[in-house]
């Protein structure tokens, strides 16, 4: 009963902190994500030190493209031709991020996003919290990657 309470405090103190997603702010999902952690229905979560795998979102007037890219040494993405076409759809007060490949298609709730971080949650109520992903660049002694 103790974790169900700590549970309902901390879910309205996340809410009423997070501020209301608007549809301009939907040009921030633009550029590379690394997901930080996973927190699961019953609260659980799974946190996450170094990606192998990114997530580049490529969004223009509600439309566009999500692929996995791998990070490199020299600061730079490795890229497949394989990417998911994502739609966002204004619902009521909220956005939902339609995903769609040749094999299936899902939703994903936007649930906060700023210029450094983004939360998505999926129909399973599991959420998604990316950070931005910045370049890798161990092997040029620090000089400004691209």
């Amino acid at each position: 009963m103790k974790k169900i309470g700590i549970l309902a405090i901390s879910t309205l103190l996340f809410l009423s902190c997070s501020r209301k997603v608007e549809a301009t702010d939907i040009d921030k999902m633009n550029g590379y994500w690394e997901i930080e952690k996973v927190v699961f229905p019953n609260g659980k979560e799974k946190k996450y030190g170094i990606n192998e795998m990114y997530d580049y979102f490529q969004i223009k007037d509600f439309i566009g493209i999500r692929k996995k890219v791998t990070p490199t040494l020299e600061g730079k993405f490795l890229v497949n031709l394989d990417a998911e076409k994502v739609t966002i759809k204004e619902g009521k007060d909220k956005f939902i991020v339609h995903y769609a490949t040749f094999y299936n298609q899902w939703d994903e709730e936007l649930i906060s996003i700023s210029k450094e971080e983004m939360v998505l949650k999926n129909d399973n109520n599991t959420e998604y919290h990316y950070k931005r992903a910045t370049p890798i660049n161990i092997l040029n002694n620090g000089t400004k990657t691209q």
